[in-house]
């Protein structure tokens, strides 16, 4: 029962972030939408699809005046009745391609092309950034792109590697809005990203943005990268540093507004009220937690001993519950799995015969975990029994196969959302 308790706690979690609700119930509150004479619809993600039809249901009234487009995965472009879902990059590819940037060019054209009456609604989710390419003017796709890896590869954080793609962009740091020529524009946001910073989710095309050209050439030199990076990347960043390149906004234009929708503290209060509803007591560890997968999960082991030694924060039947997003140190690992995987692995081993009577659950909001067909995984003491070797299955990185074999893989497919992680660990 409690393998079941874990799914239907998780399952509500997802639904409470839904984005075809979320956006329906925002543009019928909205009289702004309702009442423009053209509602320009622009966006990227992969909650695209949902955030479009909710759209077009609450304008399904006056759809003949609404026209756009937003970039999605491919094989997620269904066809909707005045939306279009331009396919911007192929599934399971978390890099910008040449079909991505056509999909922004063309809301580039559209936005700057509004009337002064007309109204925008930019439709942003998890995989935005990398779905919304525009690079400036003498910077290609191909350099764009290799900057980027050298960041990846050199450790820099995500907040580094914005500050640069920010500033080889005509689309993020604020810039999609600066095309608008319209009365209002409304970005509608599902975050996946900790604590909602809107001048990251999605690179923050219609954001304000803190960073500067001096900051993104700090970056390459922090890393040593400067010998590196492609002529035309260096040229632009200097050029810019120089004055010769208008900086990214700083504030937002008093048109524009920026609205989350659906985030992960969303998902876990109604993981917690459903958790509440089927008799446990909840421990909510909140929307924060990062860092190494194993740390985590290693941390998470000392709490369900102090709930069941010491009833302390409180006792059993208990729920702990946190989101956010957690990363794996592969170290040259040649395993399969995703940090959500892990972390239910990485508890069973840490707990090893203290896992009779719990039960854990990760898995990712957007059915994804790493390179794998499964969002997550779901274990107790019984999985653990039936393979003897979890500690030699966790050392290779290779939590896939090992619940492939003792059961426990979550698979779901894509669902539509994506808000990070939750997971669930019951006590009893």
């Amino acid at each position: 029962m409690s393998r079941e308790h874990a799914l239907e706690i998780w399952r509500a979690a997802v639904d409470a972030v839904r984005p075809e609700p979320l956006v329906r119930a925002a543009a019928e509150s909205d009289p702004t939408i309702r009442a423009a004479p053209r509602v320009l619809v622009v966006g990227a993600g992969k909650a695209g699809p949902g955030m479009a039809a909710g759209l077009e249901a609450a304008l399904a009234d006056r759809l003949d005046r609404v026209e756009g487009l937003v970039n999605v995965p491919a094989g997620l472009t269904a066809p909707l009745r005045r939306v279009r879902l331009h396919p911007g990059r192929p599934q399971g590819v978390n890099e910008p391609t040449a079909e991505g940037v056509a999909g922004a060019e063309e809301m580039l054209r559209l936005l700057a092309g509004a009337g002064p009456d007309d109204v925008a609604v930019c439709l942003l989710s998890g995989g935005g950034s990398a779905l919304l390419p525009a690079p400036v003017e003498g910077v290609s796709l191909t350099d764009k792109l290799a900057v980027t890896k050298l960041l990846h590869r050199s450790g820099a954080t995500i907040d580094e590697m914005n500050c640069v793609r920010k500033h080889l962009s005509r689309v993020k740091g604020g810039r999609l809005s600066q095309a608008f020529r319209g009365a209002r524009l409304v970005s509608l946001i599902i975050s996946d990203v900790v604590g909602d910073p809107l001048d990251v989710i999605g690179s923050g095309p219609t954001a304000p943005d803190p960073t500067t050209f001096a900051d993104a050439l700090d970056v390459l030199t922090r890393y040593g990268l400067r010998d590196a990076t492609p002529a035309s990347v260096l040229h632009h960043l200097e050029a810019g540093r120089g004055g010769l390149s208008p900086e990214t906004p700083k504030q937002a234009p008093p048109n524009v507004e920026n609205r989350v929708l659906g985030s992960n503290r969303i998902a876990l209060d109604a993981a917690r009220h459903r958790a509440a509803a089927l008799g446990y007591r909840v421990l909510d560890l909140g929307a924060f937690v990062e860092g190494e997968t194993r740390e985590v999960a290693t941390a998470v082991a000392g709490v369900v001993r102090s709930v069941r030694r010491d009833a302390e924060p409180l006792g059993p039947p208990a729920c702990v519950l946190l989101g956010g997003e957690t990363t794996v140190a592969l170290g040259g690992a040649t395993g399969k799995g995703g940090r959500n995987q892990e972390f239910v692995l990485a508890l069973g081993v840490k707990l090893k015969a203290e896992m009779a009577g719990v039960t854990v659950l990760s898995a990712g909001t957007d059915g994804e975990d790493g390179p794998t067909d499964a969002a997550g995984a779901v274990a107790d003491g019984a999985t653990l029994a039936q393979e003897g070797t979890a500690d030699e299955f966790l050392r290779r990185h290779d939590a896939y196969h090992f619940f492939e074999r003792a059961g426990g893989l979550i698979k779901t497919g894509l669902t539509g959302t994506n808000v990070m992680d939750v997971r669930i660990v019951l006590v009893r």
